[in-house]
């Protein structure tokens, strides 16, 4: 999303969780993206046109604009030939009704039938009539195009007080399927394709409540997760630690504490994975025995005895056939001629398909940050070098270089 700035045409039809875009509108304004907002006569009486124009710096339009010509033109085709990304947020069951019939009664369905770019849906409605058997049969509908993305609902307290599937994906959510799709162009080029991902930082534990670990948060390894399954791949993520992971995610989990823990869960699920990405930082060491009681300080050894952890990444290696990709991460501290040596030390001795090397002693760069720097080796010898970067731009960055 940093390479141009982009244009994304937002639709809002009638419903509560309209007011949930008020965040995503603002949000983008403020990362420089031009935003353009179409409100439904029924989106009207929940948030006014007003609100959005403030929060996008630029007019909202309804219907009363339909007919309003734009340097000549129909708005509706000057805003569909202008979007690069068109969000539908709240979709609910009669615009998408209307959608997946062709229909077009008002701006907001004119201007999508008019384009010809990726479009999110992120529908918002009671449980029950989610799960009204033509809602389902209009949605898998629309999603049976390609240039069509779901966001889907959540389950939990709705509006109506009932508890259940049918709320709106949070802002931070719908904003992470714009910067997704805006560097992908919608292309679901994963899909079909089991990825393997394995995030956070291990813990050995010396007795119930003391352990020995590393402060690895899991960030990069969940925005690789998350560009998975943007790109349309199946997702299987093995997670170290107290990672905590967002609700609406749509994957199999595997929660882990060990090294012994991962490297099991791993070797499992290997098989099945077209793409393997260990993003997890393994610990090197454990001691050579663990109590099973919490120890009084005066029964804590001065001196432990010490063994080192199995390579999990190089017997993924071992492991592995032909047809599937192993990818491993190193971070690692000094200059950058270190960094590589170092890590095309760890590409070539552990037998991987590639690596993605990271500095974490800068600032926007170490563990628990929003931002990454990345130099991506393959085994072929082609490099690239990322430059600062969200993790999820970091993240399809490296789909990228994989594909290349």
């Amino acid at each position: 999303m940093s390479r141009v700035i982009s244009h994304v045409v937002i639709g809002i039809s009638g419903g509560i969780a309209a007011y949930k875009v008020c965040e995503v509108v603002s949000s983008l304004a403020k990362r420089g993206i031009e935003v353009r907002v179409i409100l439904t006569e029924a989106a009207s009486a929940f948030v006014t046109p007003l609100t959005f124009a403030t929060l996008s710096r630029h007019p909202a339009y309804t219907d009363a604009d339909f007919w309003q010509p734009t340097n000549g033109r129909p708005l509706h085709i000057e805003l569909a030939e202008w979007a690069d990304l068109i969000l539908l947020a709240p979709v609910t069951a009669n615009t998408l009704a209307k959608l997946a019939y062709g229909m077009a009664d008002n701006l907001l369905l004119n201007t999508v039938i008019a384009a010809d770019c990726p479009v999110l849906f992120a529908p918002a409605m009671n449980t029950t009539m989610w799960l009204q058997p033509t809602v389902q049969e209009n949605w898998r509908k629309l999603l049976a195009f390609p240039r069509y993305g779901a966001i889907a609902p959540t389950a939990g307290i709705l509006a109506c007080d009932a508890v259940g599937t049918g709320r709106m994906a949070e802002p931070e959510t719908i904003l992470e399927y714009i910067e997704s799709w805006l560097w992908t162009n919608g292309r679901q080029d994963l899909k079909g394709k089991t990825v393997l991902v394995n995030a956070g930082g291990t813990r050995e534990f010396i007795d119930p409540v003391r352990f020995i670990g590393n402060p690895s948060t899991g960030k990069q390894g969940i925005a690789i997760a998350k560009a998975a399954i943007h790109r349309g791949a199946k997702l299987i993520l093995v997670k170290a630690g107290s990672l905590e992971i967002q609700s609406d995610l749509q994957l199999q989990t595997i929660s882990v504490d060990s090294a012994r823990e991962m490297q099991e869960a791993m070797q499992i699920a290997m098989p099945i994975a077209d793409i393997a990405i260990a993003a997890a930082a393994i610990g090197d060491v454990r001691t050579t025995w663990q109590s099973d009681r919490k120890l009084p300080k005066s029964e804590l050894p001065l001196h432990w005895q010490m063994e080192y952890i199995p390579d999990i990444i190089a017997n993924l290696a071992q492991q592995k056939q032909s047809a599937q990709i192993l990818v491993g991460f190193a971070a690692q501290t000094g200059s950058e001629s270190e960094i590589i040596a170092a890590a095309l030390d760890k590409l070539q001795r552990k037998g991987l398909d590639a690596i993605a090397a990271n500095a974490v002693n800068h600032a926007e760069t170490g563990f628990g940050t929003d931002t990454n720097q990345a130099i991506f080796l393959h085994k072929d010898g082609k490099q690239q070098q990322t430059p600062l970067c969200s993790k999820l731009e970091l993240a399809h960055r490296l789909f990228d270089f994989l594909a290349s």
